[in-house]
């Protein structure tokens, strides 16, 4: 058994900038199951978004957070997330991350859906790309910083609610146990849940299903982010285009050539991402034919210069970015819930902290605005280090609107369907099988049969697997079945979660944040 003084999980950017922070206090083990740049953060291609413009202010930074989180924002993290912003983004322009800046040197704002001003610093296209060579350049530097890849996290080792190490798996499948006072899961996402997604294949969401299998609590997972702009292309990878193609003008446009975001909602194609992407999906059943993305109308040699990781994408699929219209549809992007933390990123488990996309902090409520999320990985990347500095045994304390699944008469529905035997639908086999039945049944559309016989099916999997917790098929359906479960469990329809049957956001009943406990 070895030890450390902290233990990171994940080597994205809420993960590096929170070793950074615990560099100077002792040893600490960064643990990534793929390669070191393979995050989600180096598939981040818009921007991030900072309150720096001379038009722009936290405050206004944080009515546009709150505005698209569709009433379910906590504001108390979202002024921590927009007032803090800056000195890190100023921070890592310090550490010679290279934003594309104007003539006078100072950066040059993109503009994306929702938000009311340019805000969004970004590097061409590849900001995630160029965070994340910045971090780990001044990662590599500092002699404290173990790095362990290809280490898969089987689980998180403890007792009596308190989080002491990991136990993982070595690239050469041997098993290990590593010891520390703070561990922090900075994991990513849970996109692979879905069979259409934006995100890398490491991004099936092993930190939420590590916190909940230990006790940790998870809130908010019914919502998810569908992008409204992946690649559709037969044959192709479900390639993202940056929603900041939209912000400089390009336009969504049916199989005959006609602009209909407007149609759909006042702000067209900048309308809120949630809104985007079903309406793409209801205006090619309306018309019978796909949808696509021009920016045909736009100085071409500006498009190829302004998006050159796109347009050489496109290329290779003999598209041309400029001219050619692009065929896009809705993908599986990014999750809003995740583990339950405060703004300091302590969980409900002492010893454990969670930053980035695998954590909840309500900062984004019911929808993500749009080149937050960096943003979050960085601010809430070096709370939460500053917090297992200090860590004296505190955990999540209880907070008000965030209610624990069984505790509410409007959960009898899910715990019903839970008993319901599902004798009528084929096992699913194989993670494949799991994606696919998330795609249909909990997607962009949701209803309650399709819920309830997701929910059945994946409990009768869940239920029929002799495999360690910590196994790939297993850990896929934990997390499955948690974001079923809650989307079954909320009757009403807000941001990223739409019922089909309860069209109507639902403030009387539904203004809370529901969270599962195992």
């Amino acid at each position: 058994m070895r030890a450390a003084r902290f233990i990171v999980i994940g080597g994205g950017i809420a993960g590096l900038r929170a070793a950074i922070a615990l560099a100077p206090a002792g040893r600490v083990v960064v643990l990534t199951k793929a390669d070191p740049a393979e995050s989600n953060t180096g598939y981040a291609q818009g921007g991030i978004a900072a309150a720096v413009g001379e038009d722009d202010s936290p405050a206004l930074h944080a009515a546009d957070t709150i505005r698209a989180g569709d009433g379910l924002c906590d504001e108390a993290a979202v002024a921590v997330l927009t007032s803090e912003g800056p000195a890190y983004v100023r921070e890592l322009r310090e550490w010679g991350a290279r934003f594309e800046t104007d003539a006078s040197g100072r950066p040059a704002l993109g503009r994306e859906a929702a938000h009311s001003v340019r805000r969004v610093l970004h590097a061409g296209d590849a900001t995630g790309r160029e965070i994340g060579r910045v971090l780990w350049e001044r990662v590599r530097g500092l002699p404290s910083i173990e790095c362990l890849d290809h280490a898969l996290v089987m689980e998180l080792v403890g007792h009596d609610g308190v989080v002491a190490g990991v136990k993982y798996l070595t690239p050469s499948g041997q098993r290990e146990e590593l010891r520390a006072d703070a561990t922090l899961l900075a994991t990513g996402g849970a996109g692979q849940v879905f069979r259409e997604t934006t995100n890398p294949i490491v991004a099936t969401g092993d930190g939420i299903a590590l916190a909940y299998d230990a006790g940790a609590r998870v809130a908010d997972l019914e919502f998810v982010q569908f992008h409204p702009t992946a690649l559709n292309k037969a044959g192709a990878p479900r390639f993202l285009i940056s929603e900041a193609l939209r912000g400089d003008g390009a336009r969504l446009i049916n199989v005959h050539g006609e602009a209909f975001m407007p149609r759909y909602h006042p702000d067209a194609d900048l309308a809120p991402r949630d809104v985007v992407a079903r309406s793409i999906v209801r205006e090619s059943a309306r018309t019978g034919g796909p949808v696509f993305l021009t920016l045909a109308h736009l100085d071409p040699a500006y498009v190829r210069r302004r998006f050159p990781t796109i347009h050489a994408m496109c290329a290779t699929l003999g598209l041309d970015l400029a001219r050619d219209p692009i065929p896009v549809g809705p993908a599986a992007h990014y999750m809003m819930g995740g583990v339950e933390t405060d703004v300091w990123g302590r969980t409900s488990l002492a010893g454990l902290f969670a930053a980035g996309e695998v954590a909840c902090t309500g900062v984004h409520g019911a929808n993500r605005l749009a080149s937050n999320s960096l943003l979050e990985g960085l601010v809430f990347g070096a709370r939460a280090a500053r917090a297992m500095l200090q860590s004296t045994g505190d955990r999540l304390a209880a907070r008000d609107k965030w209610s624990v699944a069984g505790d509410h008469a409007d959960d009898q529905a899910a715990t019903a369907s839970r008993q319901q035997p599902a004798t009528s639908h084929q096992p699913l086999a194989s993670s494949h099988d799991v994606r696919d039945l998330m795609w249909r049944s909990v997607g962009l559309f949701r209803s309650r049969a399709g819920l309830e016989g997701a929910v059945a099916r994946l409990d009768a999997a869940d239920g029929s697997r002799d495999m360690e917790p910590g196994a790939p098929l297993p850990r896929l359906l934990t997390v499955a079945r948690l974001i079923a479960r809650a989307a079954l469990r909320r009757e009403e329809s807000r941001g990223g979660h739409f019922r089909e049957d309860f069209p109507q956001r639902d403030d009387v009943r539904w203004k809370r944040h529901l969270v599962d406990l195992k």
